[in-house]
């Protein structure tokens, strides 16, 4: 009971920390990439900046695991010490906010690259929720 709670408010922090609209990893799918037409010198680009981000995001990705995994373990304690538990929310939200504003500021360099048809396609290819994988259109499933 005391797991399924944990992850139940580990579940719910997580859903604070979704991305905006628009905003996947479009870039890590190259069928999607090819067909934004994307010019030799964008996917230039658009390479030297996500291995720009690459190691910022793997240690703030790193953090956000390290703190559900705390929050994990401060749940499980019995007793449960609120304060030490509160420590451990306060963690995972920071972490995950700065995941969140990494990916955002990654994608916002990424935006700059691309033409504003080339932003149309990808939003218009955009899934429309979470759920679905980036790439296709729903209607076209």
């Amino acid at each position: 009971m005391l797991r399924a709670t944990a992850l139940a408010l580990v579940l719910s922090v997580c859903g604070l920390a979704q991305m905006p609209r628009g905003i996947y990893a479009w870039w890590s799918r190259p069928e999607l990439a090819k067909n934004l037409n994307l010019s030799p010198a964008q996917r230039q680009q658009i390479r030297a900046t996500v291995q720009q981000y690459r190691p910022h995001l793997l240690n703030v990705r790193s953090e956000v695991n390290r703190a559900e995994q705390e929050l994990a373990v401060q749940f499980d304690r019995n007793p449960v010490d609120p304060a030490k538990a509160n420590e451990a929310i306060a963690r995972l939200v920071d972490a995950r906010s700065d995941l969140t504003r990494t990916l955002s500021e990654l994608s916002l360099k990424l935006r700059l690259v691309l033409t504003d048809q080339q932003w149309q396609e990808l939003q218009r290819r955009r899934p429309a929720s979470a759920a679905e994988p980036p790439g296709e259109p729903p209607d076209q499933k």
